[in-house]
Order: C-alpha cells, then sequence, then structure tokens
C-alpha cells in the first residue's frame, strides 16, 4: 500500500498549496497537467479492464504511464514539475518488475509483482490521474 499512500499524500500536499494559494497555477502548468492526466487515463484503464489482462500487458501499461510523468516532467518546472516528480518515484517500484520468466534467475534484480501490487499501482495511476484533472480545472 506504500504506493497508493504515497500518491494520496502528494495528492492531499497539492491541493493544499493550491488552496493556500502556494502553488501558483499557471495556463502552461493547467496544459501540463490536462495533458498528464490524458495520458494516464489512456495508459491504465479502468480496474475492470486493466484486472483481465495478462500481467506483461499490465505491467507495459504501468511503463507507460511512467513515461508520461517523465515526458510531462521533462517539459515543466516549479510544482508541476515537483508534484510529477514525487509521483514518478512513488511509481518507481514498477521499475523493478518483470513478467516474463528469467533465465537461470539472471533478471537484474527484478521480481515478478502480485496481483495485489498491480492493482495497488493501477489505482495509484488512477489517484494521480484524478489529482492532476483538479489540477488541470480552468482558475476561477
Amino acid at each position: 500500500m506504500e504506493m497508493r499512500t504515497t500518491v494520496v499524500g502528494l495528492a492531499e500536499e497539492a491541493e493544499q498549496q493550491i488552496r493556500e494559494g502556494v502553488w501558483e497555477r499557471t495556463s502552461d502548468s493547467l496544459a501540463g497537467a490536462a495533458r498528464a492526466a490524458a495520458g494516464l487515463g489512456e495508459a491504465v484503464g479502468p480496474r475492470d479492464t486493466q484486472e483481465v489482462l495478462p500481467a506483461v500487458e499490465r505491467l507495459a501499461h504501468l511503463r507507460e504511464a511512467l513515461a508520461v510523468l517523465a515526458i510531462e516532467l521533462a517539459r515543466t518546472h516549479g510544482s508541476l514539475a515537483w508534484f510529477l516528480a514525487g509521483a514518478s518515484t512513488a511509481l518507481s517500484p514498477v521499475l523493478h518488475w518483470r513478467a516474463l520468466p528469467a533465465d537461470r534467475g539472471r533478471a537484474f534484480g527484478t521480481v515478478v509483482p502480485t496481483s495485489g501490487q498491480f492493482t495497488e499501482a493501477e489505482d495509484a495511476v488512477r489517484h494521480l490521474q484524478d489529482t492532476l484533472t483538479r489540477i488541470a480545472a480552468p482558475i476561477t
């Protein structure tokens, strides 16, 4: 539950910073948050859709989500960049997962995740998507 817990904490901090005016959203950061939210939604679908996929596809989708975060992180600065960096760090255990058997145990330190770990990571991505959607909402 560490991934999800970390992402929830990041989301709470981001929303608090926005409420308190610490995070000043600009048109660029709104657009970046919207792009990231859309990309995460394309990468990881609804729970009922994801859970029936083979492990190799679930892992590929999670890696795509990390790629979305990395690409948007490279395009932005300030609060949005810091938020995306934290989100990437929270999801970084995915980079140590594999879905294929290792030849003679040689797998560069990767491990096969459990179904529960897949679900936790996917839920964390969905929470990030929801948070980024709220961050991208027009300033009123």
